[in-house]
């Protein structure tokens, strides 16, 4: 008797589930072709959002240099490097995580 709207409600799941990486890996894309060089840190986290991790801060020549690092989701093996000297995006580059092979 509830056979029909259950069998229904799978298939919207599974479709909608389906679509969602795609969903999501193009909101980053928006978002990065909303940076600019020169933002503040403040601006580039509230544009990218705080799911960041902080993969280096050092001084240099008395300047602070941070590098933010995020990942791209659902690709887990892409993540985004921001390098902030002074509290302003000097640039940012895209790293791959080496995938390897292991043989027996």
């Amino acid at each position: 008797m509830y056979r029909k709207p259950l069998t229904y409600l799978f298939v919207l799941t599974l479709a909608f589930s389906s679509c969602a990486p795609g969903i999501f890996s193009s909101l980053r894309s928006n978002d990065m072709e909303a940076l600019e060089l020169g933002m503040s840190r403040e601006h580039v986290t509230g544009i990218l959002g705080n799911a960041y991790t902080i993969a280096e801060k050092r001084m240099e020549d008395g300047i602070l240099v941070e590098i933010l690092s995020y990942r791209n989701f659902p690709n887990d093996d892409e993540f985004y490097l921001f390098v902030f000297k002074d509290n302003r995006l000097e640039e940012w580059y895209r790293e791959l995580l080496p995938q390897y092979e292991f043989r027996e």
